[in-house]
This record gives C-alpha cells, structure tokens and sequence, in this order.
C-alpha cells in the first residue's frame, strides 16, 4: 500500500484512493495490536469493511482478550494486507451509521456469512482504523 497522504482527520492522515481499493478488495487483513509492555501481539485474521473513506473492523463477540481488547486499550495497531504492513489509530466509534457499516459487512462477505457481524453487539465493538 502506498504510503498516507497528510490531511485534517483526527489522526493527521487519511486513507489514499489506492489503499481504500486494496483494503476493500481484501477478504480478511491481519492486525497485531501494540502490547502495554511493548512490542506487537501475534497476528489475527478479521474482516475489514470501507464505507466511504473510512476503514473499520469488528468482532462478532467483544471481549477485552485477544485482539480487540488490546487495541482498544493502546488505541494503535499494525494491519497486514499481503506483505505491506501499516501502523493504524484504533477509535472505538460508537458508530453513528452503523447501518452503513451493516450493509458494507452484507456487501462484501454476503448475507449468510456476515450474520455475526451484524448484530447489535457487533454494531457496538465497530472500530476505526486511521493511518498514522
């Protein structure tokens, strides 16, 4: 993926038109969420979702294990499509539209299988990943 261009999101980068087409197209991106003693945790498989020009990723089941509960403590991450690799700004959206990002999940991974992925506990656990 190409490197961010600079712009006024909170995290003083945006997503570029290429990287939104990469990670869009991608069925599953790998995230290794920083640790609180340093370091990396090991890398997770999970879906990933564009709606617009926003990235975002959920767990069927919140937990504060495991992936999920290690971003959102640190609040940055690492994803891995392929074998590029970005470090990311994770914000627990408490998503406005979450219907927007419903419907992306449905889009991509079909009705059946995004099942999980829709629910309102889902729905809650909605994070936004922002290029550093």
């Amino acid at each position: 993926m190409p490197d961010p261009a600079p712009s006024d999101s909170d995290s003083g980068s945006s997503w570029t038109p290429a990287q939104l087409r990469v990670l869009d197209d991608a069925i599953e991106i790998e995230v290794s969420a920083s640790r609180h003693e340093g370091g990396l945790s090991r890398w997770t498989p999970i879906w990933v979702v564009v709606a617009g020009t926003d990235v975002f990723v959920r767990t069927w089941h919140r937990r504060d294990t495991g992936w999920y509960g290690a971003a959102v403590r640190s609040a940055a991450s690492r994803i891995r499509v392929g074998d590029v690799s970005i470090d990311v700004i994770v914000t627990a959206t408490g998503v406005t539209d979450a219907a927007a990002v419903d419907a992306g999940y449905r889009k991509k991974y079909g009705d059946l299988a995004a099942r999980s992925m829709v629910t309102a506990e889902a729905a809650a656990s909605t994070l936004r990943l922002d290029p550093c």
